[in-house]
């Protein structure tokens, strides 16, 4: 699966909530959705897209309601935008293929990691669980896993 791309039929199959968030650039409530806790190993992919975004490996739990990863698993698949809305200046993250709204990035994440934060709504991803990568088409991340102690239990 390399073909990664925005496409009318892709858009028709998100729910009201995915639409919203990814292409309205909206925010879903948090710690009321999908992936905040969720700890499977595997990636996380553009729900419009399907281009890989985030590791499994790189989540971790922020406290602040949201996925959060330390890094994008492909930084050609991120783009990072300056995001002046709501009174605030925050650098919006949008995946590059699919142009969907996926969250911010803040410097306040684990120092120890690289200090990032990327907090990204659950509305914009689709999660492939480890034992799924290769029947899914994204197999070349599987060696990933076998470098840490993120295999299946």
């Amino acid at each position: 699966m390399s073909d990664y791309r925005k496409s009318p039929e892709a858009i028709a199959r998100l729910s009201p909530e995915q639409f919203r968030v990814t292409q309205q650039s909206g925010t879903e409530r948090p710690f009321h959705n999908a992936f905040h806790e969720s700890k499977e190993p595997g990636i996380y992919v553009d729900i419009v897209s399907g281009e890989p975004l985030f590791s499994s490996l790189d989540k971790f739990d922020s406290g602040c309601g949201w996925p959060s990863f330390t890094q994008p698993l492909e930084n050609d698949h991120v783009v990072e935008n300056r995001d002046t809305s709501h009174g605030m200046i925050r650098t919006e993250v949008r995946s590059t293929h699919g142009d969907s709204h996926l969250g911010h990035v803040f410097p306040d994440g684990p120092r120890d990691r690289g200090g990032l934060r990327y907090c990204i709504n659950s509305a914009s991803l689709r999660f492939i669980p480890l034992a799924d990568l290769e029947k899914e088409g994204y197999g070349q991340y599987a060696s990933l896993f076998n470098e840490t102690k993120g295999g299946v239990a």
